[in-house]
């Protein structure tokens, strides 16, 4: 499976357009990782915890995509977009949205 985020793949031919695809992941930030990342917001410095999470979240959603492309017959999906919220009463919850366009490519 070919992803870009471009509207083409050089150096292929777009046979087939199978329509918009989506993958979408929720995952909740455990209060351990939260009292962490608020004491490196306090000192300064990353969060390896968050992008931990943050990566596998992104992660996730991409191979939901994928899954979702592959049962459309699709080899590649372009235009790929990956946007990213935090949800819940107190933004405890991270939700990771990736769509693009499932086609058929030479």
């Amino acid at each position: 499976m070919i992803f870009t985020t471009t509207p083409n793949i050089e150096g292929r031919t777009i046979l087939e357009y199978k329509g918009v695809v989506f993958g979408e992941v929720i995952a909740g930030v455990n209060f351990i990782k939260d009292f962490g990342a608020s004491i490196r917001n306090v000192i300064g410095g990353r969060s390896g915890s968050y992008e931990s999470e943050l990566i596998t979240a992104r992660n996730q959603a991409l191979k939901e995509l994928e899954e979702r492309a592959l049962r459309l017959g699709a080899n590649a999906v372009v235009g790929i977009d990956i946007d990213y919220e935090v949800l819940g009463a107190n933004n405890g919850m991270l939700m990771v949205s990736a769509s693009g366009t499932a086609v058929v490519v030479s």
